[in-house]
């Protein structure tokens, strides 16, 4: 799995634990939900840190919550 992947898969899961729609999301985080929808659509190139931190906001977690998982801890160094 790569990096995008794996952020878009810890949002819906994320989601899914608090019982709410990725649009619930975008308003509770100030992001637009098209933002939201191209990082779960795997459109988005690169999900910034700065977007990450409005959805961790939204979540009422912290950055580390959001990548303390093994999906974001075995991922592969992506050299490209």
């Amino acid at each position: 799995m790569d990096t995008r992947k794996a952020v878009a898969n810890r949002i819906v899961e994320l989601c899914k634990a608090r019982n709410i729609t990725p649009n619930a999301l975008s308003y509770r985080a100030a992001v637009p939900q098209s933002t939201i929808k191209s990082i779960l659509n795997d459109e988005s190139l690169n999900p910034g840190i700065v977007t990450i931190k409005k959805l961790c906001d939204g979540l009422e977690i912290s950055l580390s919550d959001f990548f303390n998982t093994d999906v974001f801890s075995n991922l592969e160094q992506e050299l490209t």
